[in-house]
């Protein structure tokens, strides 16, 4: 089955988190994209930095600090259950100024250096 082609609205924000990676980051620092959870991940140095699925965005936070960003406007928790403090949807709303963006951008860089990696899992081969 071919792959569903990408709405205009995600690709510009796609682009968007490119263009601001490339102004924050160094050349020597590893930038990677690749399908996770149904969006679009930019993995930063082999860890969930930043993410977009639609028109929103995918940040990754201190744990620690999670009820915080909770409460934030604009601001809904990947997994309403509570299974993964520290990862948040920002709707449109909830970037929509510049100084909105700037911060969630900062805030997950800021992060990321200290979040853990998750080891890729090894499909297990048929006998």
């Amino acid at each position: 089955m071919p792959a569903r082609p990408i709405a205009p609205e995600t690709l510009r924000l796609i682009a968007a988190l490119q263009d601001a990676l490339a102004e924050r980051l160094d050349a020597r620092t590893s930038v990677q994209e690749r399908t996770l959870f149904g969006c679009h991940a930019l993995m930063v140095d082999g860890k969930l930095c930043l993410a977009v699925k639609g028109e929103d965005l995918l940040v990754r936070l201190p744990p620690q600090e999670h009820a915080v960003h909770a409460e934030q406007p604009g601001v809904r928790e990947l997994d309403p259950r509570g299974g993964m403090p520290g990862y948040f949807w920002v709707e449109p709303a909830g970037y929509a100024t510049r100084a909105q963006w700037q911060h969630w951008i900062a805030a997950a860089l800021a992060y990321n250096p200290q979040a853990r990696a998750t080891p890729r899992r090894r499909r297990k081969v048929a006998p």
